[in-house]
């Protein structure tokens, strides 16, 4: 049988409100008391019951974490910000996997919400109507994190990728490339489809270039469609000499792509992915990329949701966090 609070009362010789308020750290038990209690405690091995504890003060210091991939580099530094800001407010953590599946997302968002979770994180792609309506009908705060929805009805933290983009495809047009392609993920992701495409058309245009369709490559982010990119634009006639790319993992892909059809990295091809994960520092060359501070988007996220938890007051709920490109050895001109 489980050690339960009237156990310890009764070891310990004091009332089970007494323990309750030694338990919950209150300062208004006698040292001596305390002490007795506490010993009490280790002798039988007591563990206080969270779910008890939880419906006595309807928090159950949890808080829900759906990400789309646990085994994405990008998705477990995001974890990692959310987890160490999560542990300092003394917060426990449900991470859950969604794989984008909009069934899935639902599904993990009404079970996190029957665990009584006090707040919940989110990461994931395209923000339906469907979702967007389920986030208003929950009983606690929600936080979206590198994830945007059009309306800003959500609270967010993300950098601004629109500029972003625009700020990498401009230096690469200001290197003298004439030919400038995209590698990026599924359009009907938001981020994908609207916000870096849009940075970079907004940067071809205004120095002049037109957008060629055959010039943008629609990947699903992994290494393999990197590869698939760098096949579709040499079959084509088309082939750049520079490359953005939507992801760093993908980016890994076209440098492999165009090292295996005999060019050279940055000689006949330059590339700048987006993200600066750990891949960025692993390929050969190093790679050129756009800093997205993912542990900090994570730390931020978490931060703002423990205001909104606690009713502190909240400035402004959508963050937008720096971001800059860190240039490595797949860009020439790196001033």
């Amino acid at each position: 049988m489980n050690t339960t609070i009237y156990d310890v009362a009764r070891e310990a010789g004091v009332s089970m409100a007494t323990v309750s308020r030694v338990v919950n750290g209150n300062p208004n038990v006698k040292p001596s008391t305390r002490k007795k209690v506490l010993e009490a405690i280790e002798r039988l091995g007591y563990r206080p019951n969270a779910v008890a504890r939880g419906l006595a003060s309807k928090k159950t210091t949890t808080v829900g974490v759906i990400i789309p991939d646990i085994a994405s580099i990008f998705f477990a530094e995001l974890a990692r910000g959310i987890e160490d800001i999560a542990t300092m407010y003394k917060y426990n953590i449900i991470l859950c996997n969604s794989d984008q599946n909009k069934e899935k997302e639902i599904h993990l968002l009404n079970t996190l919400l029957g665990k009584q979770v006090d707040g919940i994180v989110f990461m994931g792609g395209k923000i339906t109507e469907e979702l967007v309506e389920e986030f208003k009908k929950s009983p606690v705060p929600i936080v979206m994190a590198a994830t945007v929805d059009m309306e800003k009805e959500i609270p967010s933290v993300n950098i601004d990728y629109q500029q972003a983009v625009y700020d990498a495809v401009e230096h690469l047009l200001k290197s003298g490339h004439e030919s400038v392609a995209m590698v990026t993920g599924p359009l009907e992701d938001p981020i994908n489809g609207y916000h870096k495409f849009t940075g970079f058309r907004k940067a071809m245009e205004d120095a002049g270039k037109t957008v060629d369709e055959k010039q943008i490559f629609v990947g699903d982010y992994t290494y393999d469609s990197g590869i698939e990119a760098v096949e579709t634009f040499l079959e084509s006639g088309n082939m750049p000499t520079a490359i953005f790319v939507g992801t760093d993992e993908m980016a890994l892909g076209v440098i492999h792509g165009a090292q295996d059809k005999g060019l050279t990295v940055p000689g006949d091809l330059e590339v700048i992915g987006f993200d600066n994960t750990r891949l960025a520092t692993m390929v050969r060359p190093t790679l050129s990329t756009v800093v997205q501070p993912m542990y900090d988007i994570g730390a931020v996220a978490m931060r703002l949701l423990t205001k909104l938890m606690n009713k502190e007051k909240v400035e402004e709920n959508t963050v937008v966090l720096p971001h800059r490109i860190q240039f490595r050895n797949t860009t020439k001109n790196n001033d």
